[in-house]
């Protein structure tokens, strides 16, 4: 049997807005600064339907401008919804063109709604022994589910598909499809502002139609409720649970003159789809539309006998430089064995020495015989890989650095990584990989790992590959990292950004190396210990929580505890605040929220719980299973090629994400550890260095002249804005100065800083009226500095790091007003980026040079974590501290602050 015709049908409106604010905490730009969020989600979640599901048919409906039945019935009908985003509006037309080039049919009906024409369609088709697969997230359309007709829910990254039939209609909503109606017009919806029936909620309108069955049936039987408020709003509003009723029933009798056939998912006009993509800089998508790329003439050679390896050998005992690429087993270099290793000198040629044959029984050794082959490849390797005059290429090098360390293989002069490079080059690229990098510089469309390996549940290992497919596969990459290499040099020459590649980046690689190959100790006993606590007081809170509300809930469900606060309690009332802010399933109960309600005893328990809850599990109970079973230490991984401003981030675990400021967020660091007694944990932290580094770019003689003097800023602010002598500044006054002293330099206005600091917004605007006005260089920098942004489009740091912001050319005046922010900010925090990292470079020098057993182990915002002897301490702490503060000279002094302790916390 072939299989059966199915069509699907596509919310459009429903999917164009959930792709916008999929991106809404990261919005997606072109180099011309037109917002592509909404288009770029919506068309991979297209391209993984066509690709997943191959559908039959296929149509994606939007909704019309026009008013429908709907509006001449209830004339309230949708008025509270916020107006679609400017950004928004003018991708539609852009979507709609991508739609278009897929060959897929779009349908709009005047005076209809997309839910309408959509069970319109569905029910034809069913009829027609079709089946229909609706492509939405609303749940009215779970009224029109069938043996035919069924919701498909697009699913997100690393979730299941959610798939729903009428069994699943009744076990997600306690009734069948066919009365899910019923159950939608007692509830109401609060998105389209369908009134239902008020304090009537999901779960009580599904315990009356589970009895009574209809709306009709549940109104005549209303005297007989027993609870009093349910019967008397019945009883008051039955008119209005009518009305609902035909508002949230979706009609399926709209004209339409559409037949079946139009709706055949026909051939794409992939040069249609090409031009698209390249206007929109979908350089990801790009790839995966291509077909392969027209096969070049290329020399890829299998050294699989001793003569060849010989050969090879010598040619890179005598290069000046090559470009290496391993393969291995895993995705962490530091469990990872490698099975071979490729080579080139020169583009279109490369080389690919196996260490493991997949025909061969594999052993847990660096090398396998065969073949002819030696035993030693990786030792004879050794001294060419360790000398320095032999320049090394890569693409994301730590990570060989990193593997070869196992085998205790060190590799010195590393001359070039294209991971790196594409980084300096646009650190707001989403994409730094080499398929990515070979699609957008070479046109090229390289060999996928998945086309080895799989993906998911089948995806094998590569020592199961066969060694034609593997070969081909290394030298490719190694041909495609030196190709680059020519590229994206004369790049950063012509932008200006060689020297930050080649004197900070590139040496910083060895040194993220080294950090990560070293690792750090846990208190696992501690961790343990923690966790148990944790584990009954978030008992004991749940039972604090359950006795305030008066009842017991899902405290993580953010629609049961909105529903708690905001309809049972009604603590905005208590509080005297009017507006409550909702979302598209009820009540928005995020912690930015819930700051406004802390002084409610429940509001503060929930937040306590949520602290501990995302503490417990992110980092007490994580950390343990982070722990290398072969090192018995934490080896957390540094990214150098993430944040747009320059800093560097961590993962596995993320330690820039451990809170500072709460009690339970420092005694996290407490778990952190020497190697034995005899050694200790040292902390430098630059002290106050985004603000000397502003006071370093603005020239602000005031400031650089209360650095200079060793005052305390904070108080010297105070005291020159309310004109007073800094000694009669109280703790009070100085934390409000302390807050604008930070604020500055993110861009903070008087409503931010009238919340932070507990003032009126009239008294936030006069202080920073006053800061300006006592510093008018930090004033005029700002202002600079904006303007130069918006004329070549980028910032620079001290060390000529860009960042590109043409969100300054947006539409939106937020979006305008983020960027403005990001302007001002991005030089002072990329300039404490280039800072540090200077430090890391030159402190790891020095350690090395004098042959030091301190080791440095973790970097976090703008501090850098040591691990030493005892007998060290004191000569660790002259060259750390001389090396900080003198990494890059600035108009006011560095100061940077050490402390000693048994655990991260003591010497913190």
């Amino acid at each position: 049997m072939g299989t059966p015709e199915r069509l699907f049908l596509i919310d459009g409106s429903a999917l164009a807005y959930r792709s916008y604010f999929a991106f809404i905490r990261n919005p997606l730009y072109t180099s011309r600064g037109e917002n592509t969020s909404a288009v770029y989600g919506f068309t991979v979640s297209l391209l993984q339907l066509l690709q997943e599901e191959q559908p039959t048919f296929l149509a994606v409906i939007f909704d019309t401008p026009e008013p429908t039945f709907r509006h001449e019935k209830y004339a309230e009908y949708k008025a509270t919804r916020e107006k679609m985003p400017d950004e928004m509006l003018p991708q539609l037309p852009r979507i709609k063109e991508i739609i278009a080039a897929l060959q897929i049919p779009i349908v709009e009906i005047p005076g209809y709604e997309a839910d309408d024409v959509m069970g319109t369609l569905a029910k034809q088709a069913a009829a027609q022994g079709i089946d229909v697969w609706l492509v939405t997230g609303d749940k009215d359309f779970m009224q029109l589910v069938s043996e035919r007709i069924k919701i498909y829910s697009l699913r997100k990254e690393g979730e299941e598909r959610e798939i729903l039939d009428p069994e699943r209609v009744r076990q997600k909503l306690g009734v069948p499809p066919e009365q899910v109606v019923e159950v939608l017009a007692l509830m109401g919806d609060k998105s389209d502002n369908v009134p239902g029936i008020p304090q009537i909620g999901e779960k009580t309108a599904v315990k009356l139609i589970q009895r009574y069955g209809t709306v009709e049936a549940v109104l005549a039987h209303a005297g007989e409720i027993s609870q009093k408020r349910i019967r008397e709003n019945l009883l008051a509003y039955g008119q209005q649970a009518l009305l609902s009723k035909e508002l949230v029933t979706i009609h399926t009798d709209v004209p339409l003159s559409i037949d079946l056939e139009q709706l055949r998912v026909g051939k794409a006009d992939t040069e249609r789809l090409r031009t698209l993509f390249q206007q929109l800089e979908f350089a990801s998508l790009l790839g995966e539309l291509a077909p392969s790329s027209p096969q070049e003439t290329v020399r890829y050679h299998t050294v699989t006998d001793a003569r060849a390896w010989e050969e090879l050998l010598a040619r890179l005992s005598h290069a000046s430089s090559f470009v290496f690429d391993l393969e291995t087993t895993h995705i962490d270099p530091l469990q990872a064995e490698i099975i071979g290793i490729a080579f080139a000198f020169a583009p279109h040629e490369a080389y690919y020495v196996p260490l493991v044959f997949p025909e061969q029984t594999l052993l847990p050794s660096p090398a396998t015989e065969g073949a002819g082959m030696p035993s030693d490849i990786l030792q004879r390797l050794r001294p060419i890989l360790a000398d320095p005059r032999i320049r090394k290429c890569g693409q994301n090098i730590k990570y060989d650095i990193l593997a070869l360390s196992r085998y205790d293989i060190p590799v010195q002069g590393i001359d070039f990584d294209t991971m790196v490079a594409s980084y300096v080059l646009n650190p707001s690229r989403r994409q730094h990989n080499l398929d990515a990098l070979s699609l957008e510089y070479l046109n090229y469309q390289k060999t996928p790992i998945t086309a080895l390996i799989g993906s998911g549940k089948k995806q094998k290992n590569m020592r199961e590959v066969p060694l034609a497919e593997i070969s081909r596969y290394a030298c490719e990459d190694a041909d495609i990292t030196l190709r680059l290499r020519q590229v994206l040099e004369p790049k950063l020459r012509e932008t200006g950004t060689f020297d930050l590649f080649q004197q900070v980046e590139i040496p910083l690689i060895s040194v993220l190396a080294d950090m990560e190959k070293t690792g750090v100790l846990l208190d696992l006993p501690l961790l343990k210990r923690m966790s148990q606590t944790l584990a009954q007081r978030l008992e004991e809170l749940q039972q604090e929580i359950y006795a305030l509300a008066g009842e017991t809930f899902n405290i993580n469900s953010t629609q049961q505890l909105g529903k708690i606060l905001f309809e049972k309690l009604e603590i905005h009332k208590d509080l005297g605040i009017k507006k409550i802010r909702k979302t598209k399933t009820g009540y928005a109960t995020d912690v930015q929220v819930l700051e406004q309600f802390k002084s409610h005893p429940l509001v503060q328990k929930i937040l306590d719980y949520r602290q501990i809850v995302k503490l417990k599990s992110t980092y007490i109970d994580a950390l343990p299973k982070l722990v290398n079973p072969f090192t018995g230490r934490v080896h957390t991984s540094f990214n150098q090629t993430v944040t747009a401003t320059g800093r560097l981030s961590s993962s596995n675990p993320n330690l820039q994400n451990i809170p500072i400021r709460t009690e339970l967020g420092r005694e996290i660091r407490k778990a952190f550890i020497p190697r034995a007694p005899d050694h200790c944990l040292l902390s430098a932290d630059y002290s106050q260095i985004e603000l000397r580094i502003l006071a370093h770019l603005s020239q602000d003689q005031n400031l650089m002249e209360a650095f200079q003097q060793g005052e305390d800023i904070h108080r010297q602010t105070a005291a020159r804005i309310l004109g007073i002598a800094p000694e009669a500044v109280t703790d009070e006054q100085r934390n409000r100065a302390k807050a604008i002293n930070f604020g500055i330099i993110y861009g903070m206005g008087a409503q931010r800083l009238a919340r932070e600091v507990g003032i009126s917004v009239a008294e936030a605007e006069r202080f920073i009226a006053a800061y300006f006005e006592h510093y008018p260089g930090v004033y005029r920098y700002i202002n600079s500095t904006i303007e130069q942004a918006r004329e070549r489009g980028y910032v620079t740091t001290l060390l000529n790091r860009r960042r590109y912001l043409p969100e300054l050319q947006s539409e939106d005046p937020r979006v305008r007003n983020t960027a403005e922010k990001v302007a001002i900010n991005t030089p002072i925090q990329g300039t404490a980026a280039d800072l540090i990292k200077v430090a890391m470079i030159t402190i790891h020098r020095a350690l090395q040079e004098e042959k030091m057993a301190t080791r440095m182990l973790l970097q976090v915002h703008d501090e850098l974590v040591f691990e030493l002897p005892q007998r060290e301490k004191d000569k660790a702490i002259k060259l750390i501290k001389e090396a900080m503060e003198g990494a890059i000279q600035l108009r006011v002094p560095i100061k940077v602050d050490i402390g000693i302790g048994q655990n991260w916390l003591e010497a913190h």
